[in-house]
């Protein structure tokens, strides 16, 4: 056995090693490594240091000795070397590798309703609990207060006993949740019923102001107008059995019933986002509208084309014409109201999205106001077909004319129907917002600083004048770190970092500015989203996803 006596600091550690090896067994490695990688050994009464310079270098030592008893230090400096780089080792393989694929959940965070609703605890359960503040979610809201899940998880053992109890009153909640959602009634009603009193006023305030305004204007005027014409034109029809005042008469109807279900798709779309709708009821207008374009076709289109081939299988002669010459003059007049009503409303619509009036109706950028538009201008053109026909079986004596013209009116009506049908569609689909406007939004993401690059953009027209973007962001991670670098002392830093002997302290030091710049990288996406928000008004949701 070979006896060595190493100084590790003011700690003396007798090692022993088996004669003819450098060996050293498990235990003295493990005291070793406590100590860091520079020590001091002593070998009978000689005192030699890992330090310790040769023939080819110079290093500082503790202590200086003279070249006789470095030369006599050298199988000992040899073997200790050798020892050193098995310490080296036995350092390095102490510090665990993170495995990825392992679930991990001791750092994680939850809010307070996520532990009120999946744990079942109460808001004054979670009072005594380690409380953390972390960005939102949500771009301009405060800090949001999350606990550790291991607490809360722990505190629910705590009030139900058991886990088996917990995993009971856990199902209980999801039921409970699934029933609510059923009932289309939001969890947070049973919870946080008191939060939402104020803002649920505020939301109908708010929808009786934009019913009032805008779109829903010219739909409640089209509503009453359209409902007036029916009941006129029906008591023309009866007086003069004209196939084309029936026509006109279907035509009003169901503009009336369709342009109530705009009206409920107008304020179905203003409802809030749910757990079960999480964007909204935004495409509930194209919805409407679509159901309107169809029943366009077959209410109205379809009775005005049985009734015409009714007349002309079956000719009629048209008595009390001046009636219904006197109710189609009214019925040009009030539909030429609504008609204006509508142009002046998409005029203002397309001077603000800053597109022509042909671009603002094809791409149904407001479809409610479009359907009115599109049926107003059937009507005017349906109640002259009428008037004119009317006017050649009168002068020709040949109930003809008349059925001919019911027939025109259900190619009119069934014409703008196809084209409502469709734009509606297209939109409901998915539809990419115009190309010049995402070009634009790319080039204003580009240009950040901390954006190399951004890839697999889409970005989707979800109706109401409110637009989605997606986008896969490469960002630059020299500037990001420059960026945090900027925040902090690095005089103060470099001492710290010299200051370190050992793995474990250099292990904290990078997981504390790793986390650090985590956080930055988020509050950087947030800044980018907002600045995107600010500048494009109608982007309401946008998401970065990091390459």
């Amino acid at each position: 056995m070979r006896g060595f006596c190493l100084l590790v600091g003011n700690s003396t550690l007798p090692l022993r090693c088996h004669r003819g090896s450098n060996s050293i067994s498990e235990h003295n490695l493990r005291l070793l490594t406590r100590g860091g990688l520079h020590f001091r050994y002593r070998t009978g009464s000689r005192a030699c240091s890992s330090t310790d310079s040769d023939s080819t270098e110079t290093r500082s030592s503790p202590h200086k000795i003279n070249s006789s008893a470095s030369q006599k230090c050298l199988p000992e400096r040899k073997a200790i070397s050798e020892m050193q780089q098995t310490i080296i080792k036995a350092i390095k393989g102490t510090r665990i590798k993170l495995d990825v694929n392992q679930e991990y959940t001791e750092r994680n965070f939850i809010t307070p309703i996520r532990a009120m609703t999946e744990y079942g605890l109460k808001l004054q359960d979670l009072e005594g609990l380690k409380k953390t503040l972390r960005r939102s979610p949500i771009s301009d809201n405060p800090p949001i207060t999350v606990f550790l899940r291991r607490d809360v998880e722990s505190k629910a053992l705590e009030v139900y006993g058991s886990r088996e109890a917990l995993k009971r009153a856990q199902q209980q909640q999801i039921e409970e949740i699934q029933r609510l959602r059923d009932e289309e009634n939001l969890i947070s009603k049973k919870i946080l019923k008191e939060f939402y009193k104020a803002e649920k006023r505020n939301v109908e305030k708010k929808q009786r102001e934009l019913i009032l305004k805008g779109s829903g204007r010219v739909v409640h005027t089209a509503v009453a107008i359209n409902a007036a014409n029916c009941l006129f034109k029906t008591v023309a029809w009866l007086y003069s059995g004209s196939h084309s005042m029936f026509a006109e008469a279907v035509h009003s109807f169901a503009d009336t019933l369709n342009q109530l279900i705009l009206a409920f798709g107008i304020r179905k779309s203003l409802q809030q986002a749910n757990p079960n709708h999480p964007y909204g009821y935004h495409n509930m207008r194209y919805v409407s509208s679509l159901i309107s374009g169809v029943g366009i076709f077959f209410c109205g289109a379809g009775l005005a084309w049985y009734h015409g081939f009714v007349g002309l299988l079956s000719p009629e002669r048209v008595n009390s014409l001046y009636w219904a010459f006197v109710i189609l003059g009214g019925s040009l007049l009030s539909e030429g109201g609504t008609l204006y009503v509508a142009f002046r409303e998409i005029r203002n619509g397309a001077r603000h999205e800053n597109v022509s009036m042909l671009d603002y109706i094809v791409r149904s950028r407001d479809p409610s106001v479009n359907v009115v538009l599109l049926e107003d201008i059937a009507a005017v053109l349906g109640v002259s077909i009428a008037a004119s026909c009317l006017g050649l079986a009168h002068i020709y004596g040949n109930p003809h004319f008349d059925a001919m013209g019911s027939l025109l009116i259900g190619c009119i009506l069934a014409s703008v129907a196809s084209f409502i049908i469709y734009t509606n569609t297209t939109a409901l689909v998915g539809r990419s917002i115009p190309f010049e406007q995402v070009q634009r939004i790319n080039r204003e993401l580009e240009s950040d600083v901390m954006i190399r690059a951004i890839y697999d953009v889409k970005a989707t027209d979800m109706g109401n004048q409110i637009v989605r973007y997606k986008a896969e962001v490469d960002f630059d991670g020299r500037e990001l770190t420059r960026s945090y670098i900027d925040t902090l002392d690095l005089e103060i830093m470099l001492q710290e970092v010299q200051g370190f002997t050992t793995i474990e302290e250099l292990d904290a030091f990078m997981l504390k500015h790793g986390e650090s710049i985590i956080d930055l990288l988020g509050a950087q996406v947030d800044r980018i989203e907002r600045n995107l928000k600010q500048r494009h008004p109608d982007v309401r949701h946008v998401d970065l996803e990091v390459l």
